[in-house]
């Protein structure tokens, strides 16, 4: 139960591994390492990982324990810190990897572990509006708020490490094919909440690729799609005017892959667009229901989505940058870093 506190003996394991020191790995380490897999070497990485995850897990989860203003003991909150807990028992509860049949069981119940983690994005999200709700609204914030802001920053980067550690690079991932799925994905979800959605276009080379982590920018062209459609929906929604595409422009550069995400909703007040990139503010008039049961994907209301899409850009050398022209539209530039190049270790 989330409501529960973490028993002595567990809260101690915890400490102690959450002390330890971390072990850097860089993209090019795990490239080079993962191209031609082996018994030996998954032997070896799953040995790596079964000493390597207990303390990362177990600093995420101590982290969450000492949260300014009382965020900790949000139930959203609570949830999560059981996930990484009990994340961390299942690993240290496991043998020692010592053969690939241990390597095969061992990777089943990380495979468990990620599916266990998926909703932590979302829910932490719910706390931080539980928190904003008690706190009387984005109004009424105190002094010191930006502290959550500067630790979801930390959170969210250093869960991206421990993604990447049990994830895949795609060597070959299409950008084209990510952001057909990405918007399609998008698009159903403004259907279901308007009963309509708008078009789609997207433009670039269908045979291009490089490699990234294609779950990675599935998320950030979601999240940014997800912003756009539900602008042109409003503004177009009580109008005679047929509503204007959203367009996804993919472009191969000799540094960066560059994918635009252009609409025409309407643009974002000058005022506003300082608070975009912080995880304490939405543009939805109506956010959603604060019920700690309401884990489902909506258009908008949490305030996650471009600041968390700018830090999975900025996690592997690229950025996110938010242009807007209001009385108009705006332009999201997603700038992608190719990855392999990079010998820096993973936060």
């Amino acid at each position: 139960m989330a409501s529960e506190p973490v028993a002595r003996a567990v809260a101690e394991e915890l400490a102690r591994w959450g002390a330890m020191r971390q072990t850097g790995v860089s993209l090019r380490y795990m490239m080079e390492f993962g191209a031609r897999p082996t018994e030996r070497t998954l032997l070896l990485a799953a040995q790596f990982l079964h000493k390597e995850l207990p303390i990362r897990i177990a600093r995420r989860a101590l982290d969450l324990e000492s949260l300014p203003f009382g965020l900790s003991s949000k139930p959203a909150i609570l949830k999560v810190r059981d996930w990484y807990v009990d994340s961390f028992r299942d690993i240290r509860s496991f043998p020692e990897v010592r053969s690939p049949k241990d390597e095969l069981a061992f990777t089943e119940m990380i495979k468990m572990i990620r599916v266990r983690h998926t909703n932590v994005v979302p829910t932490i999200a719910l706390g931080v509006q539980q928190l904003k709700k008690d706190l009387g609204g984005s109004k009424a914030f105190p002094p010191g708020i930006d502290a959550i802001h500067q630790f979801l920053d930390r959170f969210y980067m250093s869960r991206i490490g421990i993604r990447m550690l049990i994830g895949l690079i795609n060597t070959k991932m299409s950008p084209m094919t990510v952001a057909q799925i990405a918007s399609e994905d998008a698009r159903a979800i403004c259907m279901r909440e308007y009963g309509s959605a708008p078009d789609v276009d997207i433009y670039g080379d269908p045979d291009f690729t490089f490699p990234y982590v294609t779950p990675h920018l599935h998320l950030m062209i979601f999240e940014l799609m997800k912003n756009s459609l539900r602008a042109v929906q409003e503004r177009y929604m009580n109008s005679d005017k047929h509503a204007p595409p959203v367009r996804i422009i993919v472009a191969d550069g000799a540094e960066d892959v560059t994918i635009k995400i252009n609409d025409e909703g309407g643009g974002i007040p000058r005022s506003g667009l300082s608070r975009i990139f912080t995880y304490l503010y939405s543009t939805a008039e109506n956010p959603p229901d604060l019920d700690e049961h309401n884990e489902g994907v909506t258009m908008a209301g949490y305030g996650y989505g471009i600041p968390i899409s700018r830090l999975y850009a900025r996690y592997f050398g690229g950025d996110l940058q938010i242009i807007s022209m209001e009385g108009y539209g705006t332009d999201a530039y997603l700038h992608l870093s190719r990855l392999g190049d990079s010998e820096e270790p993973l936060p």
